[in-house]
């Protein structure tokens, strides 16, 4: 075999165990027995310890070098480009750190629900304190001399900084800030009345999720605390969750948790265990999610076949028509919860957490006070006090797994969307047909096309930027997001 055949071999192994430790994730998240939260700690901690060896094999650096100059395909040097900077950048995290990390946040993922149900942000301050200092450790070791905050970021966007992040959000929020306060001003839509039983719910999440193409055969949908979606290629499962008054959280989760399925499972099959088999970055990722939820799911013309839809398989919906039902959908509040978030407050919520973590990573803000600094900066931005925890700082998991840097690719993802929606109404003048009959393969396999195959092989910006033939701006969000709702509330 040649060096290039050895690397990617044991690539593949690695892929195939970092696969096995997704699948533990999932399993905490979903069945595994409360009690097995330490036990389960220990198991990632091993596995984690297993993988940081294997990506710091001094046997990579060795294929590497023997590859320089070899001929290869597009594919086979996107691959390459991938392991290089893996190997790099692990190399750079001391294994007892890793294991420690994976161990820790494991165990927090327990401490953090039992917190948020007691809304006892003080209680789990301290173990907060502690990943807080792993992280600084381990971004202080990735970025070598450089800024902090940047290398844990570059772990879910690539290439992006907190420099361009802050400019991009910059220009975003002083617009939303002004357009929320303009809606919030106007008379609130009606909104859905009734209960909605959960089997009903779950069934009909089921049918969304088809109706945006998730293949069933490679994946499953279950219930969770925080949806999300997990794994890729043959086996990419989501979650979601059920109110009994309000249906549109378990729909809306689904359909956001199936963009991100759909763009695992329409990577090209032969990038499977390999480093281009999934998604190429957070943001991206979140562009998927968004976009489907959002744009397409959120629009009128969807609303409208979903009205006709939800009226059939639950009678009486309370609301004044098709136009009362996407209002409803649609609908602007004074709330707390990001994941609930319309499209008008929702980046607004990830500014507030952007913010925060840089500050608490460069040790400018002690965690002991992040409760007081969470709710001064949502009276700041929100105009209104946050009543306890579990609606402030402890309403995300994000934090106690360690995932610093994270957030505000959900931004970025939204601002992708933008981008893609504007290329995608622009090469398919007949979307809202297709939507207004429920459906989107159109859409779907659009997307599917000029971003969800490529999976690792390009760079994120390169992704977009082909995709929408531009460089990706915050112009084409705010200008969908203010002509939406400036439409549905009259401005």
């Amino acid at each position: 075999m040649t060096a290039l055949q050895d690397l990617l071999a044991y690539q593949r192994e690695t892929e195939a165990l970092a696969a096995i430790a997704g699948r533990l994730g999932w399993d905490q998240e979903t069945v595994m027995p409360r009690g097995a939260a330490e036990q389960r700690g220990e198991e990632i901690g091993v596995i984690e310890g297993i993988l940081h060896g294997r990506r710091t094999d001094l046997r990579i650096g060795d294929w590497l070098a023997a590859c320089e100059g070899a001929e290869m395909t597009p594919a086979e040097a996107a691959q390459l480009r991938h392991i290089r900077r893996s190997f790099e950048r692990t190399s750079r995290v001391p294994a007892k750190l890793a294991t420690e990390l994976a161990r820790l946040t494991s165990v927090a993922q327990g401490h953090w629900a039992e917190a948020r149900e007691r809304d006892d942000f003080a209680g789990f301050a301290p173990v907060l304190e502690k990943i807080v200092a792993l992280k600084r450790e381990e971004g202080a070791a990735l970025a070598a001399g450089g800024d902090v905050y940047d290398a844990l970021l570059d772990d879910y966007e690539p290439g992006m900084t907190a420099a361009e992040l802050e400019a991009i959000f910059g220009e975003m929020r002083p617009r939303l800030v002004a357009l929320r306060e303009a809606v919030l001003g106007k008379p609130e839509p009606k909104g859905l009345t009734g209960t909605f039983e959960e089997g009903a719910q779950m069934a009909f999440s089921t049918k969304l999720a088809l109706t945006f193409g998730y293949d069933l055969s490679r994946g499953r949908i279950d219930k969770a605390v925080h949806p999300f979606s997990s794994g890729s290629g043959a086996d990419v499962r989501i979650t979601t969750r059920t109110n009994p008054a309000d249906p549109f959280n378990c729909f809306y989760s689904t359909i956001h948790e199936v963009g991100h399925a759909c763009y695992e499972q329409g990577i090209e099959a032969d990038y499977a265990l390999t480093p281009l088999g999934q998604g190429v970055s957070m943001g991206v990722h979140e562009s998927q999610s968004r976009i489907y939820e959002n744009q397409l799911g959120r629009s009128r013309a969807f609303t409208g076949w979903m009205y006709e839809e939800m009226t059939r398989a639950f009678g009486d919906l309370g609301l004044d028509g098709a136009e009362g039902f996407y209002a409803a959908v649609n609908r602007v509040q004074k709330d707390f919860i990001r994941t609930e978030a319309d499209e008008v407050q929702y980046n607004l919520h990830i500014m507030l957490r952007f913010d925060l973590e840089r500050a608490m990573i460069a040790g400018d803000l002690a965690v002991a006070d992040l409760e007081e600094a969470w709710n001064a900066r949502f009276k700041a931005d929100f105009g209104y006090d946050v009543p306890r925890a579990s609606l402030g700082c402890l309403q995300d998991v994000h934090w106690s797994v360690g995932l610093f840097g994270y957030f505000p690719t959900y931004s970025l993802g939204n601002v992708y969307a933008g981008c893609l929606h504007e290329a995608l109404r622009a090469d398919l003048p007949g979307l809202d047909a297709d939507l207004a009959a429920g459906d989107t393969t159109a859409a779907t396999g659009w997307l599917r096309d000029k971003v969800q195959r490529h999976g690792g092989l390009m760079t994120p910006r390169e992704v977009i930027t082909q995709a929408c033939g531009t460089t990706p701006t915050a112009g084409p969000l705010l200008r969908y997001v203010e002509a939406k709702f400036g439409g549905i509330y009259d401005l």
